[in-house]
């Protein structure tokens, strides 16, 4: 694996510059409204944050998972994993008048002082949706030359973020929803996961927010309304021009890097 970091490499930034007229995937043929948290009762962060995120965010929390049997984990670690992701550009993210707004909304919602904050700077330059988890372990895979003749012949992909999102795994993590473009009765993502020899997906998630604690019912209350209220609410389009081989020691990537980067297109 190379040791390229997202921030020092040319041509970072995907295209924000997205046909107007595209359409997108729907939420009837996609599953973000299937994977929603249960919000009937006060949320509490799931054992599978507590084990790979709530380590790394706050180790002296007494409901950390340090390890678990049958688990790579230990205390938020585990050996390099690399992925296929869709990367994101921060900063054209933060350019969009309307994520600004979803912020300011998470900064004024009575649970704010459970997000940390502090984490947003060290993922800005590798926020990304997974296409293809696991595809190697300690050594980046081997992409075969058809696999990379599909996706030239997949070229570049056109999707639209929205959200607020929160899902019934890894409850604690707030995301972002991807709805790629839609060719036809084609989902361009779904293409790309056939090529790596996955099954169709059909959510994909950018992490970006991350609780500390869990939630009381009026905070759980608030944030059943935040994630109502920007549902399907566009943040970003944007149109990406390759993706990611990234490897990662961690599920928030904070140690991370790109093995490869890999063109949607000639």
């Amino acid at each position: 694996m190379t040791d390229e970091s997202p921030e020092r490499s040319p041509g970072f930034r995907p295209d924000a510059a997205a046909p107007a007229s595209v359409g997108f995937c729907t939420d009837a043929e996609l599953g973000y409204r299937r994977s929603l948290t249960d919000f009937s009762g006060p949320l509490a962060l799931d054992e599978s944050y507590r084990l790979a995120h709530l380590p790394l965010l706050a180790p002296a929390h007494p409901r950390v998972i340090p390890r678990r049997e049958g688990k790579s984990y230990e205390m938020g670690r585990h050996p390099r994993i690399f992925s296929l992701v869709l990367p994101v550009d921060d900063a054209a993210l933060q350019a969009s008048p309307a994520f600004r707004k979803l912020e300011a909304a998470l900064k004024a919602a009575p649970f704010a002082g459970k997000i940390a904050w502090d984490l947003l700077p060290r993922r800005r330059d590798r926020l990304h949706a997974t296409l293809c988890g696991s595809l190697g372990i300690d050594r980046p895979p081997a992409v075969a030359p058809e696999i990379r003749r599909a996706l030239a012949q997949t070229g570049p992909v056109t999707v639209e973020l929205r959200g607020l999102f929160s899902g019934n795994v890894n409850r604690g993590r707030l995301y972002l929803a991807v709805y790629p473009e839609k060719r036809g009765e084609t989902n361009p993502l779904q293409a790309i996961q056939a090529a790596f020899g996955r099954p169709p997906g059909d959510l994909w998630l950018v992490g970006l927010y991350n609780l500390i604690d869990d939630l009381d019912g009026e905070e759980t209350a608030a944030l059943a309304a935040l994630v109502r209220h920007w549902w399907n609410l566009p943040l970003l389009r944007f149109t990406a021009r390759e993706l990611w081989l990234l490897g990662a020691a961690d599920d928030l990537v904070l140690d991370s890097a790109i093995a490869e980067r890999l063109p949607l297109g000639a």
